[in-house]
């Protein structure tokens, strides 16, 4: 068995804006495994620079490193790979496809037989006010049901009339809205902000203030008048004992999984134990994968039979992305089985 390792870079079509900047390129990584029957597996390592706990100087070296050691099997590459969730998501994936009867079909169901769908958001991207006013007018014409915005950047209460305008047109029983902070409030503002946002019927808000806040987290959840959603602050968790922990102290009333950022499957698996133990409930989102990556989240969160709307309407988001049975309509994404892949690697 071998292995390599190749690096894409992923174009936005436009500019896509965050609490942390604006995106305009999108690196990721992708190891290919044969075997000595001619079969190939393939694994999106998606690797979110400032974000990704594994966003560091020795991330190619650790590549190297896995593909010369690709013997060593997937259970030991996983424990071995512990500081290295992403790399660890892409060999799952990797030796998932190697077994697969097909390189894209890791879990097959009717999902992939074109005969279900999983509901999805529709991302509407920070920017200013008019231009994330138009991509809400072309969510919600494109059929979505529950739109998550981005907010945090611009002024907040150009953003709380964005929300007004929502609820103008929609009430909370036909349009579902949640609203990400990427951890843009200070702690002592939080609550206050979030008495304004409640007054358009929330469905939830994303990370309201930063990472490592424990306590004044915790407060908020208890305090919230807004379910609260931990993302950010699951990276780096490492061990099934502290994030048992750490939904025990906190106690948010969601989470939401990454899987290129938590250790891939495995990491989901054990955060979704955890949630569980702790009455919390969740669901899954991309890390701005190719459609390598988002195939795999998507088969992998189909199975997983969670109803919320999952954020997985990433794939039209760049330029030269490859080719694939993913599609949305009307607030579903589909798979449509006649459609091929044009990864160029397998």
């Amino acid at each position: 068995m071998k292995a390599t390792y190749r690096k894409h870079i992923l174009e936005f079509k436009r500019p896509s804006g965050t609490s942390r900047g604006v995106l305009k390129t999108k690196e990721t990584w992708f190891i290919i495994i044969t075997n000595d029957k001619g079969n190939i597996g393939i694994g999106e390592c998606g690797i979110l620079r400032t974000l990704s706990v594994d966003d560091r100087p020795d991330y190619e070296e650790k590549l190297k490193w896995t593909c010369s050691n690709i013997n060593l099997g997937i259970d030991k590459l996983y424990a071995l790979l512990i500081e290295f969730p992403s790399i660890q998501f892409g060999i799952e994936q990797a030796f998932k496809s190697l077994e697969s009867n097909s390189p894209f079909e890791l879990f097959p169901s009717e999902f992939t037989k074109g005969n279900d769908s999983i509901p999805i958001n529709g991302l509407v991207w920070m920017g200013e006010k008019e231009f994330m006013k138009t991509q809400i007018i072309e969510k919600l014409d494109q059929g979505f049901n529950c739109v998550k915005l981005k907010i945090g950047a611009i002024d907040f209460q150009a953003e709380l009339e964005l929300l007004k305008f929502i609820r103008s047109q929609f009430s909370a029983k036909i349009i579902e809205i949640r609203v990400d902070a990427n951890g843009a409030f200070k702690a002592n503002e939080a609550l206050e902000k979030l008495k304004y946002l409640s007054d358009f019927n929330l469905h939830s808000i994303e990370q309201p203030i930063a990472t490592n806040q424990h306590e004044n987290m915790a407060l908020l959840c208890i305090n919230t008048p807004i379910p609260i959603a931990l993302d950010e602050e699951l990276l780096g968790v490492f061990s099934k004992e502290k994030k048992q922990l750490l939904l025990k102290n906190i106690k948010p009333q969601y989470i939401i999984l990454k899987p290129s950022l938590i250790g891939g499957i495995t990491g989901s698996l054990d955060w979704i134990k955890s949630a569980e133990n702790n009455n919390i409930d969740w669901w899954i989102t991309s890390a701005l994968e190719s459609n390598v990556g988002l195939n795999a989240i998507s088969q992998f969160t189909y199975n997983l039979k969670n109803s919320l709307p999952q954020g997985l309407g990433t794939g039209g988001l760049y330029t030269n992305n490859f080719d694939s049975p993913l599609e949305v309509d009307g607030g579903e994404l589909t798979y449509n089985p006649l459609s091929t892949w044009n990864v160029p690697w397998v």
